[in-house]
């Protein structure tokens, strides 16, 4: 059960010696559902967190909604267990996925250019099962593409003094943008698809360039793309290429 003589909503307790104590028996506990919905509403840090890898299972649409509210804008322990729970759900209880199809896009889109690279990860895993879904595909599609051009537009701004982490966080963020599109390129038309590609395909970062030759063989629509880079400078981009 939750204790309510403490710091909530994502905070730790003051005294780390307590919270770690604490992170340990949640860890040897075992909850209800009820008791692991009240610790991811309710719960702090190493609660949220301990209740998300414990979470049971997802029954309905709330079950599900409860998960993806912990998904964004908190610590990312808690991002991290959420996102690796829903993965394993989606991926293992096919009869989920209709529960987090919905109202979960704008959610989903968010989560998959994170600051943490293991939850973009786990995240665009978790979203190619909902693929069939094309309300869910369109719409979480249409973020994506938005996020791609939001990136490269800032790429464009940037000069040589500017520093290198902002650079860097576009770049990071575009790159999970074309990673995502790999599975998702047929809902985007063929004009923005091609204008996303071919802009990545400029930019200096070779792993920029690695994702845009992975999806140029994925279609013929992308022949061009695909042409354009086949004798690029790093191996890593000619080779993917190499028998296309």
């Amino acid at each position: 059960m939750i204790n309510n003589d403490k710091n909530l909503n994502n905070d730790f307790y003051e005294d780390l010696d307590t919270n770690f104590e604490n992170a340990l028996n949640l860890a040897d506990k075992d909850f209800s559902h009820e008791e692991l919905i009240r610790m991811l509403k309710n719960g702090n840090i190493p609660e949220k967190q301990i209740a998300a890898l414990k979470f049971d299972c997802v029954n309905d649409e709330n079950d599900s909604a409860i998960l993806l509210n912990n998904l964004t804008g908190c610590d990312g322990k808690i991002r991290e267990a959420v996102a690796l729970k829903i993965y394993q759900t989606i991926k293992t209880q096919l009869d989920t996925q209709k529960f987090f199809s919905i109202n979960s896009a704008k959610i989903f889109a968010d989560a998959s250019i994170d600051i943490n690279a293991n939850i973009c990860r786990l995240v665009v895993d978790s979203v190619t099962y909902l693929k069939s879904n094309k309300n869910f595909a369109m719409e979480y599609t249409s973020f994506i593409v938005n996020y791609a051009k939001d990136a490269l537009s800032e790429l464009d701004k940037f000069i040589f003094r500017d520093k290198k982490y902002v650079i860097n966080k576009q770049i990071f963020k575009l790159y999970w943008c074309l990673e995502t599109l790999k599975n998702f390129y047929e809902f985007v038309d063929e004009e923005t698809i091609n204008m996303i590609l071919l802009k990545s395909s400029e930019q200096k970062e070779y792993t920029v360039r690695e994702k845009v030759a992975e999806i140029s063989i994925l279609s013929d629509k992308f022949k061009k793309i695909r042409q354009s880079l086949k004798d690029d400078e790093n191996y890593y981009v000619r080779n993917i290429l190499l028998n296309h």
